[in-house]
C-alpha cells in the first residue's frame, strides 16, 4: 500500500461517478490507539508486539488507562489498516442496520479480489487491473489473520461495559489456483464481529478522504471522525498520549518534535476541511511526585472542520453493489436475471451454489454442463430450495483436496524451518506462520495464555519505543511428542 495515500485523479473520477457513496467502517475502541508503529523498520518485524493503551472512564466516572497487547507474528503496517476498515465496510454493507428489513451481517464475506479493490477504489472498472494491487491486498490479508489483540478493558456495547478480551481479527480462505474465477472467504474473528456488529461499536467515515491521507493523519481523522459524529471538539488531549499511543509515533522523540510532527498532521486535516484552523498547544505546570523541581505538558482541542461529513448508512444499496454481482454476470446472467436470483433464493444458498457451479467449469469444463452453466445453477438452485438437495460429492472432495495441499505444503515449510531451528533457533511464532490460519491463531492464543514459563524462542516486544526480548514456547518441541 505504498501509493495508498497519494490521491489519483483518475481513479477517484472512476469512484465518483459510479454513484456510490465510499464508506468505510470503524471500531470505536480500536480507533483510540494505533495498532502498530507507524515507522515501518518497527512495525513490519516479524513477531513485532506493540504495547500501547488508551484512557477511558468507569462505571464511575473515574478516569483510567486501559493496557493493549498487539501480537503481529508477520508484522503489521500502517497501511493495513485500510484493508482492515475496508472490508469491514464492505461485509456490512448488505446488511439493514437498522434491523428493520431482517437482513443481519453475516461474519463470513465472499467476493473476489478484484471486486474487493475496485468497492475500495483501488482499481478502476475497467482500465487499472494492476496484478500490484492484488498483491499488496494479499500481503496485508496474511498479515491481518495473524493478529492477536489483548486489552484489560475493552468497551463491550452490548453489555455496556469494559471486559477483557483477547481476539484475532480473521481468517481466510482463497483458491490455490490464482487463475481461479472463485470467491476469496474471509472469515471475521467472532468475538472481534460481535464487538463490531452493533450500531453501538462501529461508525461509518469517509474512505476516500481516508484514503487521501498520510498513516499518521488517517489515524487522528478516524478518532475525530468518532468524536465528531457526536459533538463539534474534541476532549482535551494530552500532546504525548495523542502523538505516541494514538498516533504511533516514537516515544523516543523529544517533546518539542513531538508537537512538531503532530502539528504536521493536524494542519494536513485542516487543510482538507476536518478540522477548523491551526493546532494550538497550551502548556500546564506539572509537578514532579518525589523530586524536586517541576516540569510542564501540552495539551490540545480539536474542533470540527467545515468540510467534515458523516458518511451515510448504506441504504438502498444496487444489486450490482453485491459481491456476487460480478461473477454471475461474467457466468452469462444479464442484469435482470442476476435481480431474479437475489429476489427467489437465500444469499448463503447462491454463494454456495455459485461457488459449485465456477468449480466445475474450472475443474471440468463446459463439457459438464448438460444444457449451460446458467442452467446448472438455476436448477440446483431450485432443487436445494424446494427438496433440499445438498453439494455434490465432488466439491467436498475438491475442498478436502485443497485443504489437503495446503497442509501437504505446511508440512515441508514447517520440516524446513524446523530443521533450521535446531541449528539457528527462531521465535515460535515465525513457525505458526507456515500452518494453517486457524490453527495458527489458536496456537498463539494457547501459548499466550497457558505458558508462564516458556522456555525456548525469543519475541520482539515493541513498548515505549524501545525494543527487547521475552520468551515463547518453540513449535518444534511441543510438536515433537506428536509426531
Amino acid at each position: 500500500m505504498a501509493n495508498a495515500s497519494k490521491s489519483n485523479p483518475r481513479r477517484e473520477k472512476s469512484a465518483a461517478t459510479s454513484g456510490r457513496s465510499s464508506a468505510g467502517l470503524g471500531q470505536l475502541t480500536l480507533v483510540e490507539h494505533a495498532l502498530c508503529p507507524l515507522d515501518a523498520g518497527q512495525s513490519l518485524r516479524e513477531n513485532m508486539v506493540f504495547q500501547t493503551g488508551y484512557y477511558y472512564a468507569d462505571k464511575n466516572r473515574h478516569q483510567k488507562k486501559a493496557a493493549v497487547k498487539v501480537t503481529c507474528p508477520g508484522g503489521l503496517s500502517p497501511s493495513d489498516e485500510f484493508f482492515l476498515w475496508g472490508l469491514l465496510a464492505l461485509t456490512f454493507a448488505e446488511c439493514d442496520p437498522t434491523g428493520v428489513s431482517g437482513v443481519q451481517a453475516d461474519s463470513e464475506f465472499h467476493a473476489t479480489p478484484h471486486f474487493c479493490l475496485r468497492r475500495l477504489g483501488l482499481i478502476d472498472q475497467h482500465g487499472n487491473r494492476g496484478g500490484r494491487q492484488y498483491q499488496q491486498f494479499f500481503d496485508a490479508l496474511d498479515r491481518l489473520a495473524q493478529v492477536s489483540y489483548a486489552s484489560d478493558a475493552f468497551y463491550d456495547p452490548v453489555r455496556a461495559e469494559h471486559r477483557k478480551v483477547r481476539f484475532g481479527f480473521l481468517s481466510y480462505s482463497l483458491p490455490l489456483d490464482p487463475d481461479s474465477s472463485r470467491a476469496w472467504r474471509i472469515a471475521w474473528d467472532p468475538i472481534f464481529f460481535d464487538l463490531v456488529k452493533p450500531l453501538g461499536g462501529q461508525f461509518r467515515f469517509d474512505l476516500r478522504m481516508y484514503r487521501s491521507l498520510d498513516p499518521a493523519a488517517r489515524r487522528l481523522f478516524l478518532l475525530v471522525s468518532k468524536i465528531f459524529d457526536r459533538r463539534d471538539t474534541t476532549p482535551r488531549f494530552d500532546v504525548e498520549h495523542l502523538a505516541v499511543e494514538v498516533l504511533g509515533f516514537s516515544p523516543t522523540l523529544a517533546p518539542r518534535n513531538q508537537r512538531i510532527k503532530l502539528q504536521r498532521v493536524i494542519t494536513a486535516l485542516a487543510d482538507a476541511g476536518i478540522v477548523s484552523g491551526p493546532a494550538v498547544f497550551e502548556k500546564h505546570p506539572v509537578f514532579k511526585t518525589g523530586s524536586k523541581g517541576s516540569g510542564s505538558n501540552y495539551t490540545v482541542v480539536l474542533s470540527k472542520g467545515p468540510r467534515f461529513n458523516k458518511a451515510a448508512q448504506p441504504n438502498n444499496r444496487a444489486e450490482s453493489d453485491s459481491p456476487l454481482w460480478d461473477s454471475l454476470v461474467a457466468l452469462g446472467f444479464d442484469p435482470a436475471a442476476v435481480g431474479r436470483l437475489f429476489k427467489d433464493f437465500p444469499r448463503p444458498m447462491l454463494r454456495e451454489w455459485l461457488d459449485i457451479t465456477l468449480a466445475a467449469r474450472e475443474r471440468f469444463g463446459m463439457k459438464y454442463f448438460k444444457r449451460s452453466p446458467q442452467a446448472f445453477l438455476v436448477d440446483n438452485l431450485q432443487q436445494t430450495q424446494q427438496s433440499g438437495r445438498t453439494p455434490p460429492e465432488w466439491w467436498h472432495e475438491l475442498r478436502s483436496k485443497e485443504l489437503q495441499q495446503v497442509r501437504s505444503l505446511t508440512g515441508i515449510q514447517l520440516k524446513n524451518q524446523t530443521g533450521s531451528q535446531r541449528a539457528n533457533p527462531q521465535p515460535a511464532a515465525s513457525v505458526s506462520q507456515s500452518i494453517p490460519d486457524q490453527t495458527a491463531a489458536v496456537f498463539r492464543r494457547v501459548t499466550d495464555a497457558v505458558f508462564a514459563t516458556p522456555e525456548t524462542g525469543e519475541t520482539v516486544i515493541v513498548q515505549q519505543g524501545t525494543t527487547r526480548t521475552g520468551t515463547v514456547p518453540n513449535l518444534s518441541e511441543i510438536l515433537r511428542p506428536l509426531r
